[in-house]
């Protein structure tokens, strides 16, 4: 009989965010998949109420909770160590947990405490003839494995963007208190504060509902034999101020610089998607000036509904990479949508968040 905890942390208020409840999905349909089981949820964090309140109705018997200033912040010291100690407490047999760079970090490690086994980046969860099985993909998401093991406890760290989200109704959780003690120096790292762009300057938006790809079409003489970089950039900013879109790029455009030709300026090799960058997962994704051959594509794979701008015809998008090309220039397209965005939210149901 397997014993499966769902391991979340809080935000600084005390709620979950999006990978939580997508984990907390993955945690109570594994749970539903195997009769007999027992189900708990464990919450780290500053405050762990609200959090819990949120997940009271997702089927967990038990509320474990290890809080307090020293768990506010991600730090290996403290995370480890609550981490254990939940686990221990739950006597898990299963620990489902968001793959945020917060749990990525330290749940290695809690593996090695407890003697158990760890996989990271899984984006599925099933039974089969009552076995579990986890799906992960290898070699830049060309191919799928399910794995199982029979090693426990066993760690699964589901990717944000490849759960549904649990969804239910807030209730009132009791929350049990485990009473976790640092050792010596163990919250020698503090976080003094928090740095982050302005929201206008932000680029990278992993919940937004579109993901928007700048190639290097973008910095290339144009019909009149002329580049125009500054309104591209112009262009380029505008449209993700007005949809709240997640920027991406090409390889190409981002090593531009190295070559000594014009690159948009807000671009870094963070923004990459594809071979050499980034598989997000977004609704839907619009690529512009881009060619579409396999290394950038490879990175679409998990995009809902894939769209590309490019006046090349024959361009890789053309040949069943993408769902819609429209054949046509990008700079008028942006002119015009972004004017139209002023106006109106005509776009709304293009970059809803999911």
């Amino acid at each position: 009989m397997e014993t499966i905890l769902l391991l979340v942390s809080t935000e600084t208020d005390g709620s979950l965010a999006v990978p939580a409840f997508e984990a907390a999905g993955a945690a109570a349909s594994l749970a539903a998949a195997l009769p007999g089981s027992q189900f708990l949820a464990g919450l780290v964090g500053a405050t762990v109420q609200p959090g819990a309140d949120q997940i009271a109705a997702c089927g967990a018997s038990r509320f474990l909770a290890v809080s307090g200033p020293d768990f506010e912040s991600s730090r290996y010291v403290s995370d480890a160590a609550a981490a254990e100690a939940l686990t221990r407490e739950a006597r898990a047999t299963i620990v489902v947990a968001p793959a945020t760079s917060r749990w990525n970090r330290c749940l290695p490690g809690v593996a090695q405490r407890v003697n158990g086994r760890v996989d990271t980046h899984v984006t599925g969860v099933s039974v089969t003839g009552g076995g579990i099985g986890v799906s992960r993909w290898y070699y830049r998401q060309r191919m799928e494995a399910v794995l199982q093991r029979a090693t426990r406890p066993w760690f699964l760290l589901t990717d944000p963007g490849s759960q549904p989200p649990w969804q239910g109704t807030p209730g009132t959780a009791t929350v049990h208190p485990l009473t976790v003690t640092l050792p010596p120096g163990g919250a020698r790292t503090r976080v003094t504060g928090v740095k982050e762009p302005a929201a206008d300057a932000q680029t990278i938006r992993p919940d937004a509902g579109l993901l928007f790809v700048a190639g290097a079409g973008w910095t290339k003489k144009q019909a009149d034999g002329q580049t125009h970089v500054p309104e591209a950039e112009q262009l380029i900013r505008e449209f993700l101020k007005l949809t709240r879109a997640s920027l991406g790029s090409s390889k190409s455009l981002v090593d531009l610089g190295g070559e000594g030709q014009a690159v948009l300026s807000f671009l870094t090799h963070l923004n990459q998607v594809g071979q050499t960058g980034s598989t997000p997962r977004h609704p839907k994704g619009l690529s512009t000036c881009c060619h579409g051959e396999e290394p950038h594509t490879v990175g679409w794979r998990f995009i809902g509904e894939r769209r590309a701008i490019s006046l090349d015809p024959n361009c890789g998008w053309a040949r069943g990479k993408a769902d819609v090309l429209y054949v046509t220039d990008a700079f008028a397209v942006l002119r015009h949508a972004n004017a139209l965005l002023q106006k109106t939210n005509t776009f709304g149901l293009l970059v809803s968040p999911r």
